[in-house]
């Protein structure tokens, strides 16, 4: 049975690719939501969806908000996927680029893409809800002089004729995706594999030197660090949640690492276990 993988847009968006490409010897079928929100509502309804949704970008930084939707849903991180994001400029066929008056895409893309924009002259501007929405809606709608910021993935299948392509400012830009599940799902699908990273969550007391103490305590049990973000928590001012991904070889030695700094923190949350994930070249 093919799997279901809820996503945030459409056919083309960067969460599809990201879907098929952690998919990649698999069919499976997408399911195409507005927000992240009801992705997370997607699996509540059918707990053996799985749901792709991205965490972070090396440019833009951290979602923040899907930190929070994931440690309030109760669902299991189960893999992550790192995708480079290649960016092209995409209107009706025929067009030629000085004939652009408007481009529209999420405004993220087109941010990533500045210094390319600031090369055409006399342009509107247009943030839209998503790359594959603005290529989509200029096809449906047959809007010539406007062009699309968008994959190339997109703008083929929207019938839109690539102008310019690898557009972003930065070419090391990746958005690293999280594939989560229902806890169930997790544990059937997680069964016997090798699980060599960790998504956790906790707060910490208000005492000199704690984070520090836990940074050590977990460098003394050889794990890596690579990833600290911090969130207020609402409604307890001036105290945050720490969100931290671990990477590591030995998964007993984790295990170790845990039992030492849990007596050391409050509101902790195993967030998931996972492999390693992917990274598009």
């Amino acid at each position: 049975m093919k799997k279901k993988v809820a996503i945030q847009g459409i056919a083309g968006s960067y969460h599809d690719l990201a879907a098929r490409n952690y998919f990649e010897k698999e069919e499976i079928d997408i399911i195409g939501c507005d927000t992240f929100k009801e992705v997370i509502a997607a699996i509540r309804k059918d707990p053996s969806v799985l749901g792709m949704m991205a965490i972070e970008n090396t440019i833009a930084g951290s979602l923040l908000q899907n930190h929070e939707l994931i440690r309030q849903s109760g669902l299991a991180i189960i893999g992550e996927y790192k995708l480079r994001i290649t960016h092209s400029l995409a209107a009706l066929p025929g067009s030629s680029i000085h004939e652009i008056k408007e481009v529209d895409s999420h405004p993220i893309a087109l941010m990533q893409c500045a210094d390319f924009l600031d090369t055409l002259a006399h342009i509107r501007i247009v943030e839209k809800e998503d790359t594959a929405m603005s290529a989509q809606w200029i096809a449906q709608n047959q809007l010539k002089g406007h062009a699309a910021i968008c994959s190339r993935q997109a703008a083929e299948f929207f019938g839109l004729e690539v102008l310019s392509e690898g557009i972003e400012t930065n070419q090391r830009n990746f958005t690293r995706f999280l594939l989560i599940a229902d806890s169930w799902t997790a544990d059937e699908i997680l069964r016997g594999t090798v699980r060599n990273k960790a998504s956790l969550v906790f707060a910490l007391p208000h005492t000199v030197g704690s984070l520090s103490h836990i940074l050590s305590v977990l460098s003394f049990y050889d794990m890596n660090l690579t990833k600290i973000q911090s969130l207020p928590i609402i409604g307890r001012e001036w105290q945050y949640l720490f969100y931290i991904d671990l990477a590591f070889s030995d998964y007993m030695r984790y295990k170790q690492a845990l039992d030492a700094v849990i007596p050391l923190i409050k509101d902790f949350k195993i967030l998931g276990e996972y492999a390693e994930g992917q990274q598009s070249v």
